[in-house]
């Protein structure tokens, strides 16, 4: 697997917990504010793959 296509694969982890986040955030904030940590570190781990 090339390197770029595991930081767009991380990548798109990361929007689709920022968006489940969102989602959740009116009814359990703890659980949102759970998956807001786990976008951030994909975001993170993303880019230090790249930077790699």
């Amino acid at each position: 697997m090339s390197k770029e296509l595991v930081a767009v694969l991380l990548l798109a982890l990361a929007g689709f917990l920022i968006g489940g986040a969102y989602a959740t955030w009116k009814t359990a904030k703890v659980l949102a504010t759970l998956v807001g940590v786990g976008a951030l570190l994909a975001i993170g781990g993303a880019v230090a793959w790249l930077v790699n």
